[in-house]
């Protein structure tokens, strides 16, 4: 039976180039994959899903309003053999289910990549309901920027450096934007928590 597998982490763990070599190591083996990014990160990738170390793939670009399910049914092939999803943490609840009816109905396995939480320490709605349903959890470490601890958090930082608090869910930005940090300096820094 297919599964759903939620590779999770914060930033700068890997996610995107874990999700390349798997997609790799279909292809190597004359599997076919599809990829999906969704377009609030397609956007600033041309749709392509890109790791730090240079990695980089095209890939289907899906909005809020994208069915997944429908998607593939129209272009499932007895070689597809697994569909990967980078940036899960900005899909919606209806978006997770459908993802869970393509495991269950076709047997293919979905390989989901994202953020657990946001800059505030909130759940996203994708990851919120991946968390709820995969059926395999996999986190994916990488150590505070602050201390040697295992990060678990995000921390949003305006253009002078300063940690923000407040403002959209949704930032698209890289370390410039963001930094990674455990939990005991998360809550130093944001006092949210």
């Amino acid at each position: 039976m297919a599964k759903i597998h939620f590779f999770y982490s914060t930033m700068n763990a890997g996610k995107s180039t874990a999700l390349l070599q798997s997609n790799h190591n279909y292809i190597e083996n004359g599997m076919e994959t599809i990829l999906f990014i969704p377009k609030a990160d397609a956007d600033k990738n041309d749709g392509y899903i890109e790791s730090r170390i240079g990695l980089r793939a095209k890939a289907i670009i899906v909005d809020n309003d994208f069915n997944f399910y429908t998607y593939v049914k129209a272009n499932v092939s007895k070689n597809l053999q697994c569909i990967l999803i980078d940036e899960v943490q900005f899909l919606n609840k209806s978006q997770v289910i459908q993802i869970g009816k393509i495991t269950d109905k076709f047997n293919i396995p979905a390989m989901c990549y994202g953020i657990r939480t946001d800059f505030r320490g909130e759940l996203f709605e994708g990851s919120k309901y991946l968390l709820a349903l995969a059926d395999n959890l996999i986190e994916l470490k990488t150590v505070c920027s602050m201390c040697s601890r295992k990060a678990t958090m995000v921390v949003r930082l305006d253009n002078n450096g300063k940690v923000l608090t407040e403002g959209e869910k949704i930032q698209i930005g890289g370390n410039e934007t963001y930094q990674v940090v455990c939990r005991k300096h998360f809550r130093s820094l944001t006092k949210l928590i």
